[in-house]
């Protein structure tokens, strides 16, 4: 399989997202967020995701002339022709598709056949996306879903099943594990958890690297009532929240030894790996002077630094939107070899007056930049970055 001829250099994004018709039909069935409702004044359904949300739902429900809460789910986020035309206009040659969050961590976790339907809903997406890939050979490629809220034995023949899949590539995990082994309603116990160890080696044996990608953030009252009144709109949430949370998920993940426990682990970290480029000093200073964690190699092994698991088991997306951010994430990771280009869409769309969501995306463009001026236009880490690692890592376009 050769990639599509569009350029010397393909351009690959690896943050894109998709959601199937299936899907959203489920959400529409739904009470709890995540849901999706029509209002009269608007001429999209709107998606709602966020606890955040709920304040501007309630009063959207209550007022017609209120704000709409959440965002207009247009034909970008659930048409493959929006898709490929968007891929067309920002000169995208490969996208590696994915299912936006929450993914399936909302299902229910009860009785034995809530449990099963789980991995048969999983396995409808997944089959989507493959699908989907097929029709169109070269140009894409999917992360698959994880029943996650599913018996372990589910989940296990969930990660079978995709590595049989021609275009799958990967797993999309959110943080919060699995929630079948008895966590919270808020998505499991973490993944530090280890009733999740069985999976991440299920995922390391069959060459599937995870694409982590946070949904739940930080708690509503961090943000303050003026937030929840509406003002900041979703920028606390999703700008500070998002990489947050993914900061402390992966930083749990490293305290607790899980990348020496599995260390044919790949993951790539949505929104540059968050915070954590950042803070790895810092994080690594705190353990070098707590009295708890001094001298608690596991199994008498030396415990590897967070630089070290930074350089060898994480990849990081480049969705930063500055070089500034960019060069961190860069020099964090050991290098441009640990960057992957990625658009986010179809979050982020062009807004305000003359806004055109069929033409170019500002948050494209700012990413690209964002390559180009950290990395040096026409550079050979430039094009690693905005396609080359993927290829690589992501084993594409190989029969």
């Amino acid at each position: 399989m050769d990639p599509p001829p569009q350029q010397q250099h393909p351009v690959v994004d690896i943050h894109t997202h998709m959601y199937p018709s299936e899907y959203i039909d489920m959400l529409s069935s739904r009470t709890t967020i995540p849901l999706v409702r029509t209002f009269p004044s608007s001429p999209d359904p709107r998606l709602i995701l966020l606890e955040s949300e709920i304040p501007a739902l309630e009063r959207a429900l209550a007022d017609p002339s209120a704000p709409l809460p959440g965002r207009p789910l247009t034909s970008h986020f659930t048409s493959l022709s929006a898709k490929l035309a968007f891929m067309s206009r920002h000169g995208i040659s490969t996208s590696v598709l994915s299912l936006a969050n929450p993914w399936l961590d909302f299902l229910p976790t009860g009785d034995d056949k809530e449990k099963e339907e789980a991995g048969r809903t999983a396995h409808c997406i997944n089959a989507s996306f493959e699908a989907m890939c097929a029709a169109n050979p070269g140009k894409l490629f999917f992360f698959g879903t994880l029943p996650v809220t599913a018996p372990r034995q589910t989940i296990l023949d969930a990660i079978t099943h995709l590595s049989e899949l021609a275009h799958c590539r990967g797993v999309v995990l959110g943080t919060s594990g699995l929630t079948s082994a008895g966590g919270a309603a808020a998505g499991g116990s973490g993944l530090d958890d280890p009733a999740l160890l069985p999976v991440l080696h299920a995922l390391a044996d069959a060459e599937l690297p995870v694409f982590l990608h946070p949904h739940y953030g930080l708690p509503n009252a961090v943000f303050g009532p003026r937030s929840s009144a509406g003002e900041y709109g979703h920028v606390l949430p999703l700008a500070l929240g998002f990489p947050m949370e993914t900061t402390v998920a992966v930083a749990r993940m490293f305290l607790a030894g899980v990348f020496d426990a599995v260390p044919g682990l790949v993951m790539i970290l949505a929104h540059s790996g968050g915070t954590l480029p950042f803070l790895a000093g810092r994080i690594e200073s705190c353990v070098a002077h707590d009295a708890a964690l001094v001298g608690k190699d596991k199994d008498g092994k030396r415990r590897r630094s967070l630089w070290e698991v930074l350089r060898e088991q994480i990849y990081l997306d480049a969705v930063i939107y500055s070089e500034v951010g960019l060069k961190t994430a860069a020099e964090a990771g050991g290098g441009a070899e640990r960057l992957m280009f990625g658009t986010d869409h179809p979050f982020f769309p062009p807004v305000g007056e003359g806004a055109d969501a069929d033409g170019e995306w500002e948050s494209v463009r700012l990413n690209a930049e964002a390559v180009h001026k950290a990395l040096g236009d026409g550079s050979d880490e430039a094009a690693l970055v905005m396609g080359g690692n993927a290829v690589r890592v992501l084993r594409l376009y190989k029969a």
